[in-house]
């Protein structure tokens, strides 16, 4: 018995842009072009680029895919792969790349077409709950410890630990033999060091000297390196004071607000304790599909609830009031 496509589905829009109002609309089901697969998305993570689903159509000259397979939808749903940025692994520098919910359409929807050789295979032991927000919070973590070139038993420290990335990074860092030091609100602790954290700080408890003297006892000289997971400045600021000599800041969250510069990334402090500050966001198509393999050997498993399509603004505003713990996810199935 052969698949049936409806030739409309539901999909979510901001009803009022500017605000994180939202509703829900009747799309045209697309076609697939050439090189493209029709998805029947199941699952989305809330930043709108986290997709996972089933191919149910394939378009002209596929190859790569077959009905039936599971696929994630990324930040970046196609690229040339051929340039010298995708050769790189520079994938979302493509001149010829596109990107899913910026003048096309994201994952907030029940079906979508993509690029049949940028979509992401997804292994058969990770749930597709679980999988959607690997696609993007998880591979940049995952990506952002790469880069920090840190050897088995050294500490990374994590801003934001119990958050939606920084709880993916307690996770991965483990599974390369790393100790965690997570950084949170204090209600976050008990949900940090179950995760796997070595050690807790709650930031409320220390004014700035005071959160860079418990790190640097709690870690025998400070982490080697520090990832700031989060949209604060304010952690940004405290950064560089809790890394020890030849240690790293690495900037993975955007803060909020007016920018500005990093405090005590001054040339001269940078020299004298030779700190680096390496910036990365997301990551390769190659990346994707590496970060899953530590969730599908279970070192990694998503800390999620599951929510209605109804539910997005909601998310949005907990978001906001700083009231969610690891990921929400939402079940395209249901719309209310």
């Amino acid at each position: 018995m052969g698949i049936t496509i409806p030739k409309t589905h539901k999909a979510i829009i901001y009803s009022n842009p500017g605000t994180t109002a939202t509703e829900i609309i009747d799309v045209d089901t697309p076609e697939p072009e050439s090189g493209e697969v029709l998805i029947h998305l199941t699952h989305s993570g809330i930043g709108g680029h986290e997709g996972v689903g089933e191919v149910v159509k394939l378009g002209p000259n596929v190859s790569s895919c077959k009905i039936g397979d599971r696929v994630g939808v990324k930040w970046i749903t196609s690229a040339c792969l051929i340039c010298e940025a995708c050769m790189s692994g520079d994938d979302g520098r493509c001149a010829k790349r596109k990107v899913s919910g910026y003048r096309m359409p994201g994952t907030f929807q029940q079906y979508v077409t993509s690029d049949a050789n940028y979509v992401t295979p997804i292994p058969d032991a990770v749930p597709s709950a679980e999988a959607a927000p690997l696609l993007c919070g998880g591979v940049t973590v995952y990506v952002a410890l790469k880069k920090a070139n840190l050897a088995p038993g050294q500490w990374v420290a994590l801003s934001g630990g119990g958050g939606g990335l920084g709880h993916l990074a307690i996770q991965y860092a483990k599974s390369f033999g790393l100790r965690v030091l997570s950084i949170d609100h204090g209600s976050k602790e008990e949900f940090c060091r179950q995760l796997g954290s070595d050690e807790f700080i709650d930031f409320t408890k220390f004014d700035d000297d005071g959160l860079a003297a418990e790190a640097k006892r709690i870690t025998d000289g400070g982490a080697h390196a520090m990832l700031v997971n989060n949209a604060s400045t304010k952690a940004y600021d405290q950064a560089l004071t809790l890394v020890r000599y030849g240690g790293c800041l690495v900037c993975v969250g955007i803060p909020d607000g007016d920018a500005n510069p990093i405090a005590k990334a001054l040339p001269w402090y940078l020299i004298v304790n030779k700190l680096t500050i390496i910036g990365t966001v997301t990551g390769s198509r190659k990346d994707a599909i590496d970060c899953l393999q530590p969730a599908a050997r279970g070192q990694v498993r998503t800390q999620l609830r599951i929510e209605a399509m109804s539910k997005l603004t909601q998310i949005f505003d907990e978001m906001a009031a700083g009231k969610i713990q690891g990921r929400v996810v939402l079940d395209l199935s249901r719309v209310d």
